[in-house]
């Protein structure tokens, strides 16, 4: 019944246009446990802007985070402009936030991130898992790229769970703390392509200078990220709408990705608290423990995978941007991702459901 009723909703919701849309993105969406980043530096302090829980029910930007005429949430995000502290890669995205507007808990206190069961304070965490659902199309992905054969390029990322960034834990060796990430949604699609990918990644939870840390990829929808080749009837068109759900239930990650037709469905089921891969092997090159010593929380928007920036190394596709908003926009150097649908809540038990 569910599978049915989400199946109408994703048919008819691109093409109805509502007669009248809220103003504001709050006033569609629930934004009051999100806190949102943006590539913008307008107060020149030499970091990304970010709005508070607080100032997001009242805010949007007019090429950046805004409703469209459907009413729709849309996350823009040039290849070229002031990215984070430990990214090349900007991004228009919401950080979930457990806090609220209850600024007496830190970003990084347990009270404001969720873990698996299998952590050993797990209950002194504001959550033991979470989940996330949203509905969205993407519009448009970076065009230009000087290193084109580069996996990151012409990619978005729509959704994923980040793990906390945490130096004491680095520095004592427990195995955590690295701010790795179990889920990262992307679409790609090539210049001159019809359609584009849908796949997942899973990042091995080992320290940054760690050899074997890499992204695991699985795909959903058409290729993963290292076959340039049409993805044709089985890929995305830009604009088409789909669905995603991470439902994170005490240590198990159950992936859910919906488009229209019912028959399109793709699951996975994934446990976070050892190393044992989404196909059911052993990754002897992971941390045995998985992520049950970390702190995490989902993001959801538009992560530009396209990075400006030119020199070796896996993420550096070189593409193309001056800086200037409306230079880029003309130009295709920018991603944008329009959301329907953004939604949190506790996490629910497949298991019983199978």
């Amino acid at each position: 019944m569910m599978k049915n009723k989400l199946a109408k909703v994703l048919a008819i919701a691109a093409l109805i246009p509502l007669a009248a849309y809220a103003e504001k993105p709050a006033d569609r969406i629930d934004l009051r446990l999100w806190k949102l980043t943006l590539p913008t530096d307008q107060d020149d302090d030499g970091k990304v802007d970010e709005i508070s829980v607080r100032a997001l029910q009242d805010y949007s930007h007019p090429d950046f985070f805004y409703l469209d005429e459907n009413g729709w949430l849309v996350f823009s995000a040039p290849n070229k402009a002031v990215t984070t502290a430990n990214s090349t890669n900007t991004r228009s995205e919401l950080r979930q936030m457990y806090r609220g507007t209850n600024t007496s808990i830190g970003t990084h206190d347990r009270k404001n991130n969720f873990a698996l069961k299998a952590h050993k304070r797990a209950r002194k965490f504001a959550d033991i898992g979470g989940q996330l659902e949203a509905t969205l199309r993407v519009l448009h992905v970076a065009r230009n790229a000087k290193n084109p054969a580069k996996k990151p390029a012409f990619s978005v990322v729509v959704g994923q769970i980040h793990a906390d960034k945490d130096d004491d834990q680095v520095r004592k060796g427990t195995g955590f703390g690295y701010g790795n990430e179990p889920i990262k949604i992307y679409y790609k699609k090539w210049p001159g392509h019809e359609k584009g990918s849908v796949f997942w990644t899973y990042e091995r939870n080992l320290a940054r200078d760690n050899p074997d840390r890499t992204d695991i990829v699985y795909p959903v929808w058409g290729n993963t990220w290292e076959n340039p080749e049409d993805p044709g009837e089985d890929g995305i068109a830009l604009g088409e709408v789909f669905n995603y759900n991470i439902n994170v239930h005490n240590n198990i990650m159950y992936l859910t990705f919906r488009t229209k037709d019912p028959a399109r469905t793709v699951s996975y089921e994934v446990d976070l608290s050892n190393n044992v891969d989404a196909n059911g092997k052993v990754d002897e090159k992971d941390n045995p423990k998985g992520y049950s010593g970390d702190a995490m929380y989902f993001k959801a928007g538009a992560y530009n995978q396209c990075s400006a920036r030119d020199q070796p190394g896996f993420w550096y596709p070189a593409c193309a941007g001056t800086g200037f908003w409306e230079t880029d926009k003309a130009n295709g150097d920018y991603v944008a991702v329009a959301f329907g649908r953004i939604q949190l809540s506790q996490s629910v038990d497949m298991s019983r459901q199978q």
